[in-house]
Protein backbone atom coordinates (compact mmCIF):
# COMPACT_ATOMS: atom_id res chain seq x y z
CA UNK A 1 0.00 0.00 0.00
CA UNK A 2 0.96 3.64 -0.32
CA UNK A 3 -0.01 6.35 2.10
CA UNK A 4 -3.19 8.35 1.56
CA UNK A 5 -4.20 11.70 3.01
CA UNK A 6 -5.42 9.97 6.18
CA UNK A 7 -2.35 7.90 7.03
CA UNK A 8 0.08 10.86 7.42
CA UNK A 9 -2.46 12.45 9.77
CA UNK A 10 -2.48 9.36 11.99
CA UNK A 11 1.32 9.17 11.85
CA UNK A 12 1.63 12.86 12.77
CA UNK A 13 -0.68 12.31 15.75
CA UNK A 14 1.35 9.32 16.92
CA UNK A 15 4.64 11.20 16.74
CA UNK A 16 3.26 14.39 18.28
CA UNK A 17 1.66 12.55 21.19
CA UNK A 18 4.92 10.72 21.90
CA UNK A 19 6.83 14.00 22.18
CA UNK A 20 4.03 15.64 24.19
CA UNK A 21 4.14 12.81 26.73
CA UNK A 22 7.93 13.01 27.05
CA UNK A 23 7.73 16.76 27.75
CA UNK A 24 4.66 16.67 29.99
CA UNK A 25 2.48 18.68 27.57
CA UNK A 26 -1.27 18.43 27.01
CA UNK A 27 -1.59 15.19 25.03
CA UNK A 28 -5.29 15.64 24.25
CA UNK A 29 -4.74 19.11 22.80
CA UNK A 30 -1.77 17.82 20.80
CA UNK A 31 -3.78 14.95 19.37
CA UNK A 32 -6.79 17.13 18.54
CA UNK A 33 -4.65 19.58 16.56
CA UNK A 34 -2.83 16.71 14.85
CA UNK A 35 -6.01 14.97 13.72
CA UNK A 36 -7.58 18.22 12.43
CA UNK A 37 -4.57 20.00 10.93
CA UNK A 38 -5.06 18.65 7.40
CA UNK A 39 -8.87 18.66 7.18
CA UNK A 40 -8.73 21.52 4.69
CA UNK A 41 -6.54 19.69 2.20
CA UNK A 42 -8.00 19.45 -1.28
CA UNK A 43 -8.00 16.42 -3.55
CA UNK A 44 -4.51 15.86 -4.97
CA UNK A 45 -2.85 17.61 -2.01
CA UNK A 46 -0.86 20.77 -2.64
CA UNK A 47 -1.45 20.56 -6.40
CA UNK A 48 -5.17 20.81 -5.79
CA UNK A 49 -4.67 23.64 -3.33
CA UNK A 50 -2.68 25.66 -5.85
CA UNK A 51 -5.37 25.07 -8.49
CA UNK A 52 -8.18 26.25 -6.19
CA UNK A 53 -6.15 29.27 -5.10
CA UNK A 54 -5.73 30.26 -8.75
CA UNK A 55 -9.44 29.87 -9.39
CA UNK A 56 -10.30 31.90 -6.28
CA UNK A 57 -7.83 34.76 -6.74
CA UNK A 58 -10.63 37.27 -7.30
CA UNK A 59 -12.82 35.78 -4.58
CA UNK A 60 -10.64 35.66 -1.48
CA UNK A 61 -8.18 32.95 -2.51
CA UNK A 62 -7.80 29.53 -0.94
CA UNK A 63 -5.52 28.39 1.89
CA UNK A 64 -5.92 24.90 3.27
CA UNK A 65 -4.99 25.89 6.84
CA UNK A 66 -7.67 28.56 6.95
CA UNK A 67 -10.08 26.19 5.23
CA UNK A 68 -9.45 23.60 7.95
CA UNK A 69 -10.65 26.15 10.50
CA UNK A 70 -13.69 27.04 8.36
CA UNK A 71 -14.61 23.35 8.34
CA UNK A 72 -14.53 23.01 12.12
CA UNK A 73 -16.07 26.44 12.77
CA UNK A 74 -18.85 26.67 10.21
CA UNK A 75 -19.04 24.06 7.44
CA UNK A 76 -19.51 21.02 9.67
CA UNK A 77 -23.02 20.75 11.13
CA UNK A 78 -23.25 18.53 14.20
CA UNK A 79 -25.31 20.64 16.63
CA UNK A 80 -28.80 22.14 16.21
CA UNK A 81 -27.90 25.35 18.06
CA UNK A 82 -24.75 26.41 16.19
CA UNK A 83 -22.45 25.52 13.27
CA UNK A 84 -19.07 23.85 13.66
CA UNK A 85 -17.62 21.30 16.07
CA UNK A 86 -17.45 23.40 19.27
CA UNK A 87 -13.65 23.09 19.51
CA UNK A 88 -11.60 25.15 21.95
CA UNK A 89 -9.78 28.30 20.83
CA UNK A 90 -6.42 26.57 21.37
CA UNK A 91 -7.30 23.72 19.01
CA UNK A 92 -8.47 26.13 16.31
CA UNK A 93 -5.40 28.32 16.78
CA UNK A 94 -3.15 25.26 16.44
CA UNK A 95 -4.88 24.34 13.18
CA UNK A 96 -4.68 27.76 11.59
CA UNK A 97 -1.05 28.31 12.66
CA UNK A 98 0.16 25.02 11.21
CA UNK A 99 3.34 25.92 9.33
CA UNK A 100 5.90 23.87 7.40
CA UNK A 101 7.82 24.40 4.17
CA UNK A 102 4.66 23.41 2.31
CA UNK A 103 2.06 24.97 4.66
CA UNK A 104 1.61 28.74 5.00
CA UNK A 105 -0.25 30.10 8.01
CA UNK A 106 -3.12 32.56 7.60
CA UNK A 107 -3.94 33.34 11.25
CA UNK A 108 -5.45 36.79 10.81
CA UNK A 109 -8.12 36.21 13.47
CA UNK A 110 -5.87 34.29 15.86
CA UNK A 111 -3.25 36.77 17.10
CA UNK A 112 -0.89 36.23 14.15
CA UNK A 113 1.98 38.07 15.83
CA UNK A 114 2.17 35.42 18.55
CA UNK A 115 3.40 31.84 18.36
CA UNK A 116 1.02 28.94 18.76
CA UNK A 117 1.01 26.92 21.97
CA UNK A 118 3.77 24.37 22.46
CA UNK A 119 1.25 21.71 21.46
CA UNK A 120 0.47 23.56 18.23
CA UNK A 121 4.14 24.07 17.43
CA UNK A 122 4.76 20.42 18.18
CA UNK A 123 2.33 19.34 15.46
CA UNK A 124 4.40 21.33 12.93
CA UNK A 125 7.53 19.33 13.79
CA UNK A 126 5.68 16.01 13.99
CA UNK A 127 4.14 16.60 10.57
CA UNK A 128 7.58 17.32 9.13
CA UNK A 129 9.01 14.14 10.64
CA UNK A 130 6.07 12.07 9.38
CA UNK A 131 5.99 13.29 5.80
CA UNK A 132 9.78 13.29 5.35
CA UNK A 133 10.37 9.75 6.58
CA UNK A 134 7.27 8.25 5.05
CA UNK A 135 7.70 9.96 1.69
CA UNK A 136 11.15 8.41 1.68
CA UNK A 137 9.59 5.03 2.48
CA UNK A 138 7.01 5.36 -0.31
CA UNK A 139 9.62 6.63 -2.75
CA UNK A 140 11.85 3.62 -2.15
CA UNK A 141 9.01 1.13 -2.25
CA UNK A 142 7.63 2.56 -5.49
CA UNK A 143 11.05 2.58 -7.14
CA UNK A 144 10.93 6.34 -7.80
CA UNK A 145 13.93 6.65 -5.46
CA UNK A 146 16.87 4.23 -5.57
CA UNK A 147 19.16 3.53 -2.64
CA UNK A 148 22.05 4.75 -4.78
CA UNK A 149 20.38 8.20 -4.88
CA UNK A 150 20.84 8.47 -1.11
CA UNK A 151 24.61 8.01 -0.88
CA UNK A 152 25.19 11.70 -0.20
CA UNK A 153 22.43 11.95 2.44
CA UNK A 154 24.16 11.64 5.80
CA UNK A 155 21.04 10.62 7.72
CA UNK A 156 20.58 7.67 5.40
CA UNK A 157 24.23 6.59 5.36
CA UNK A 158 24.52 6.79 9.14
CA UNK A 159 21.28 4.84 9.60
CA UNK A 160 22.64 2.00 7.42
CA UNK A 161 25.86 1.97 9.42
CA UNK A 162 24.06 2.00 12.78
CA UNK A 163 21.88 -0.93 11.75
CA UNK A 164 24.67 -2.79 9.89
CA UNK A 165 22.63 -2.92 6.68
CA UNK A 166 24.20 -3.20 3.24
CA UNK A 167 22.71 -0.82 0.68
CA UNK A 168 22.86 -3.28 -2.24
CA UNK A 169 20.61 -5.87 -0.61
CA UNK A 170 18.01 -3.71 1.11
CA UNK A 171 14.96 -5.89 1.84
CA UNK A 172 11.47 -4.71 2.83
CA UNK A 173 12.17 -5.51 6.47
CA UNK A 174 15.47 -3.63 6.38
CA UNK A 175 13.79 -0.64 4.78
CA UNK A 176 11.24 -0.62 7.61
CA UNK A 177 14.10 -0.79 10.13
CA UNK A 178 15.81 2.21 8.55
CA UNK A 179 12.61 4.28 8.53
CA UNK A 180 11.92 3.43 12.19
CA UNK A 181 15.51 4.36 13.05
CA UNK A 182 15.12 7.74 11.32
CA UNK A 183 11.83 8.49 13.10
CA UNK A 184 13.34 7.60 16.46
CA UNK A 185 16.37 9.78 15.73
CA UNK A 186 14.22 12.76 14.72
CA UNK A 187 11.85 12.42 17.69
CA UNK A 188 14.70 12.10 20.18
CA UNK A 189 16.44 15.13 18.70
CA UNK A 190 13.21 17.19 18.81
CA UNK A 191 12.62 16.36 22.48
CA UNK A 192 16.17 17.35 23.44
CA UNK A 193 16.05 20.59 21.45
CA UNK A 194 12.67 21.65 22.85
CA UNK A 195 13.75 20.94 26.44
CA UNK A 196 16.96 22.91 25.90
CA UNK A 197 15.13 25.94 24.47
CA UNK A 198 12.56 25.94 27.28
CA UNK A 199 15.40 26.03 29.79
CA UNK A 200 17.51 28.63 27.98
CA UNK A 201 14.60 31.05 27.52
CA UNK A 202 13.25 30.37 31.02
CA UNK A 203 9.76 29.61 29.81
CA UNK A 204 7.33 29.49 32.76
CA UNK A 205 3.85 29.85 31.23
CA UNK A 206 1.83 29.43 28.02
CA UNK A 207 2.01 33.19 27.50
CA UNK A 208 5.81 32.98 27.66
CA UNK A 209 5.62 30.42 24.86
CA UNK A 210 3.37 32.60 22.72
CA UNK A 211 5.51 35.73 23.19
CA UNK A 212 8.92 34.07 22.94
CA UNK A 213 11.51 35.51 20.57
CA UNK A 214 11.51 32.31 18.51
CA UNK A 215 9.50 29.15 17.97
CA UNK A 216 10.40 26.71 20.71
CA UNK A 217 9.81 23.51 18.81
CA UNK A 218 12.35 22.49 16.22
CA UNK A 219 15.72 20.84 15.64
CA UNK A 220 19.32 21.72 16.37
CA UNK A 221 21.25 23.48 13.57
CA UNK A 222 23.14 20.26 12.77
CA UNK A 223 19.94 18.22 12.49
CA UNK A 224 18.40 20.96 10.35
CA UNK A 225 21.33 20.65 7.93
CA UNK A 226 20.94 16.88 7.76
CA UNK A 227 17.20 17.15 7.27
CA UNK A 228 17.84 19.65 4.50
CA UNK A 229 19.90 17.07 2.60
CA UNK A 230 17.06 14.56 2.81
CA UNK A 231 14.39 17.12 1.86
CA UNK A 232 16.39 18.30 -1.14
CA UNK A 233 16.75 14.69 -2.28
CA UNK A 234 13.01 14.09 -1.93
CA UNK A 235 12.24 17.30 -3.81
CA UNK A 236 14.49 16.54 -6.76
CA UNK A 237 13.98 12.78 -7.02
CA UNK A 238 10.39 12.29 -5.82
CA UNK A 239 8.29 15.46 -5.80
CA UNK A 240 9.70 16.52 -9.19
CA UNK A 241 9.82 13.02 -10.71
CA UNK A 242 8.24 13.09 -14.17
CA UNK A 243 5.51 10.64 -13.18
CA UNK A 244 4.56 12.78 -10.19
CA UNK A 245 4.65 15.97 -12.29
CA UNK A 246 2.32 14.41 -14.86
CA UNK A 247 -0.19 13.66 -12.12
CA UNK A 248 0.09 17.20 -10.77
CA UNK A 249 -0.66 18.65 -14.20
CA UNK A 250 -3.62 16.31 -14.66
CA UNK A 251 -4.90 17.19 -11.19
CA UNK A 252 -4.79 20.92 -11.92
CA UNK A 253 -6.63 20.46 -15.21
CA UNK A 254 -9.26 18.24 -13.60
CA UNK A 255 -10.00 20.70 -10.78
CA UNK A 256 -10.22 23.65 -13.19
CA UNK A 257 -12.69 21.71 -15.33
CA UNK A 258 -14.81 20.69 -12.32
CA UNK A 259 -14.93 24.27 -11.08
CA UNK A 260 -15.88 25.70 -14.48
CA UNK A 261 -18.54 23.04 -15.03
CA UNK A 262 -20.23 23.71 -11.67
CA UNK A 263 -20.00 27.47 -12.10
CA UNK A 264 -21.58 27.34 -15.57
CA UNK A 265 -24.48 25.23 -14.26
CA UNK A 266 -24.75 25.09 -10.44
CA UNK A 267 -27.74 22.73 -10.67
CA UNK A 268 -25.22 19.95 -11.30
CA UNK A 269 -24.35 20.17 -7.61
CA UNK A 270 -26.24 18.12 -4.96
CA UNK A 271 -29.42 19.66 -3.53
CA UNK A 272 -27.93 20.11 -0.05
CA UNK A 273 -25.34 22.47 -1.53
CA UNK A 274 -27.92 24.72 -3.19
CA UNK A 275 -29.13 26.32 0.05
CA UNK A 276 -25.79 28.06 0.50
CA UNK A 277 -26.14 30.00 -2.77
CA UNK A 278 -28.73 32.24 -1.10
CA UNK A 279 -26.19 33.83 1.25
CA UNK A 280 -22.74 33.01 -0.18
CA UNK A 281 -20.96 33.65 -3.46
CA UNK A 282 -21.25 30.71 -5.86
CA UNK A 283 -17.47 30.60 -6.32
CA UNK A 284 -16.89 30.01 -2.60
CA UNK A 285 -19.63 27.39 -2.37
CA UNK A 286 -18.17 25.51 -5.33
CA UNK A 287 -14.64 25.85 -3.94
CA UNK A 288 -15.77 24.38 -0.60
CA UNK A 289 -17.46 21.48 -2.35
CA UNK A 290 -14.40 20.61 -4.44
CA UNK A 291 -12.04 21.04 -1.47
CA UNK A 292 -14.00 18.40 0.42
CA UNK A 293 -13.48 15.73 -2.22
CA UNK A 294 -11.06 12.82 -2.07
CA UNK A 295 -8.87 12.11 -5.09
CA UNK A 296 -11.03 9.16 -6.07
CA UNK A 297 -14.30 11.07 -5.73
CA UNK A 298 -12.96 13.99 -7.79
CA UNK A 299 -11.90 11.65 -10.60
CA UNK A 300 -15.26 9.88 -10.54
CA UNK A 301 -17.17 13.17 -10.47
CA UNK A 302 -15.17 14.44 -13.44
CA UNK A 303 -16.02 11.25 -15.31
CA UNK A 304 -19.73 11.71 -14.58
CA UNK A 305 -19.67 15.30 -15.81
CA UNK A 306 -17.63 14.81 -18.97
CA UNK A 307 -18.07 11.20 -20.10
CA UNK A 308 -21.44 10.78 -21.90
CA UNK A 309 -21.30 7.02 -21.32
CA UNK A 310 -21.16 7.45 -17.53
CA UNK A 311 -24.42 7.87 -15.64
CA UNK A 312 -24.54 10.90 -13.36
Amino acid sequence: YYRTRLTPTIETAQIARTVARALGLNEDLTEAISLAHDLGHTPFGHSGERALNELMQDHGGFNHNYHSVRIVESLERRYPEFPGLNLTWEVREGIVKHTTEYDVSDAVNYEPAKHATLEGQLVNAADEIAYTTHDLDDGLRSGLIQTSDLREVRLWVEALEALDIQERRLTDIERHRVIRHLINLEVTEAIKTIARRLSQLRIQSPEDVRCASQALVGFSPEMQRRNRELKDLLFSRLYRHHRVMRMQVKAKRLIHELFDAYLSEPRQLPLEVHDRFAHEKPERVICDYIAGMTDRFAIEEHRKLFDPATLG
